[in-house]
């Protein structure tokens, strides 16, 4: 009598061991990437990228779960049903993973041309499948089936064409050699889909050249690297803008997992063991989630607090543009109107007349000099100012402003002292703005000081480690207390002390010079003993 053996349940049933692993290694990343996948898509923002990385891990476990029925189903038809399906969804999700890559290097969605590209790629395996085509018959002997040629070759091509343009955006920064924190984190996220698509597509080939599955099963276990290497790009990079959720994911992730190996463990003890540290784990998770409200009211004030900065940012642009254009203007406008009185263009005026508009032309020329100033500081902000770096002398430009200068020093009373030596003071810098930065902290000085007199001279410090140039005003004015230090050379900083001497102070001018000094690689500070006992203002810069 003839005994009739049904070879997929001998299949099924060869071996326990490789049932748990083959059970363990397409179960798991199905939770993983499904999970993963569906809070990207449902939290997300930016929808186009989400979406595709939804389809990618969707596809992904539907192939997953065919393979799955491939490898334990005792059912011919299943096992047939499956097998037909596979090699489409394998170059399904090649090339959701693709495009997947491709949104997230352009940071926007393709060009129609090259999402149609994708589309036609997928429509071959497609039409095959849907006709039937997909596999040629089945191997009852061996439980296995006969696959399409043309769609193998056609599959094999296609992966390498993805994995070698992959490849070819993972070592362009190295060649290119601009490897920033950025790139770092973005070559993990391009090389874990580049790792996991090539290992897949080799031992999928070397597995069918072959004849043992088990090099492909084994090579499944890849997907749990690629799995963290894709979440800590998502969170490090907050592509999705899910760095909150992050911690939900990894607990959940890890209850999941810890789970899971119930179904794998026989002991008792083993399996107490489990249930235990399960239950140890969700009291914790619980603890953990109670407190993560509070760190999602603090995202939810810090992102109110930026939406407020940015509306702050937008209104300083237009104030800075408002200045530029209208106050600026003003004080242009009626600037010449003097001017054209003084210089007697409406004919003879008296004295007293004279006398008004010569100073309605000084505070025209103040309010002119105090709006540059402000614009000059938006604009250093900015990093928009071009600086001509060359060769220049610091002494000329000290002595050029000194000479502008002199008038009002000795008008205001003042003594004026200089002890430069004769030599040249040789910097790398910009003339135009190195004489902005002189003349600030000579005016300060000149500004400060009632009574006294204010030194100006230029040092050498010269050792073995260190050549820099010194530029320095002295002054023997209101001085600085210790708690206005810190104001000096910040944006709109100004000492309560100064401010009353100066009630035209803006605040802008020594944030001006640091802005100015730090572009040269330079440094500046004060010295003080003192409310009443004068200032000394520092510039320090690289001798040439």
């Amino acid at each position: 009598m003839n005994t009739i053996f049904n070879t997929c349940i001998l299949a099924s049933q060869a071996d326990f061991i490789n049932s748990n692993l083959i059970y363990y290694s397409h179960l798991v990343p199905v939770f993983f990437s499904i999970f993963l996948g569906l809070l990207v898509f449902l939290k997300s923002k930016g929808r186009t990228l989400a979406g595709a990385f939804f389809s990618f891990t969707i596809v992904f476990s539907l192939w997953l779960i065919g393979d799955l029925f491939a490898w334990v189903s005792n059912n011919y038809f299943i096992v047939y049903t499956t097998w037909s399906l596979l090699v489409y969804f394998e170059i399904l999700f090649y090339l959701l993973g693709f495009y997947f890559i491709l949104l997230f290097i352009k940071k926007k969605d393709l060009l129609l041309w090259q999402k149609i590209a994708i589309f036609a790629a997928s429509l071959p395996p497609l039409i095959i499948t849907v006709m039937q085509k997909s596999v040629l018959g089945f191997d009852h002997a061996l439980c296995e089936v006969y696959n399409n040629n043309f769609l193998d070759i056609y599959k094999l091509v296609l992966e390498i064409f993805i994995v070698s343009i992959m490849f070819l955006y993972i070592v362009r920064p190295f060649i290119q050699k601009k490897i920033d924190y950025t790139k770092k984190t973005a070559i993990a996220m391009i090389g874990s889909m580049f790792l996991f698509l090539a290992t897949f597509g080799i031992t999928e080939y070397l597995a069918s050249y072959s004849g043992n599955y088990d090099t492909n099963l084994y090579a499944l276990f890849i997907i749990p690297i690629f799995l963290i290497a894709t979440t800590y790009s998502i969170f490090t990079l907050d592509i999705f803008n899910l760095k909150l959720i992050s911690t939900y994911f990894f607990v959940i992730g890890l209850l999941i997992l810890t789970g899971i190996q119930l179904i794998f463990v026989s002991n008792p003890t083993d399996q107490f063991l489990t249930i235990l540290t399960v239950s140890f784990s969700v009291i914790l998770s619980f603890l953990l989630f109670k407190n993560l409200k509070k760190e999602s009211d603090q995202r939810i004030q810090i992102e109110k607090l930026n939406k407020d900065l940015e509306k702050l940012i937008q209104q300083k642009e237009s104030l800075m543009h408002l200045i530029n254009h209208k106050v600026k203007g003003s004080f242009t406008h009626t600037k010449y109107i003097f001017s054209e009185i003084l210089q007697g263009s409406f004919g003879t005026i008296s004295p007293e007349l004279k006398k008004i508009s010569e100073k309605g032309l000084e505070s025209d020329n103040l309010g002119i000099r105090t709006v540059d100033l402000i614009l000059n500081a938006s604009n250093l902000q900015k990093g928009i100012v071009q600086f001509e770096m060359k060769m220049i002398d610091l002494k000329d430009i000290a002595l050029n402003v000194i000479s502008e200068k002199k008038d009002i020093i000795q008008n205001k009373g003042l003594e004026l002292e200089t002890n430069f030596q004769d030599e040249k003071y040789l910097i790398k810098g910009d003339a135009f703005w190195m004489k902005e930065v002189i003349s600030n902290l000579i005016d300060n000085a000149i500004n400060y000081t009632a009574s006294g007199k204010i030194k100006i001279d230029l040092e050498k410090e010269i050792t073995t480690s260190t050549n820099k140039i010194v530029f320095f005003v002295k002054d023997t004015g209101v001085g600085i207390v210790p708690g206005d230090k810190k104001n000096l050379f910040t944006e709109g900083g100004r000492g309560k002390n100064s401010v009353k001497m100066n009630v035209n102070s803006t605040g802008y001018g020594l944030y001006s010079v640091k802005l100015v000094v730090q572009a040269h690689n330079g440094k500046v500070w004060v010295e003080s003993e003192g409310k009443g006992k004068g200032s000394t203002f520092f510039l320090e810069f690289d001798a040439i």
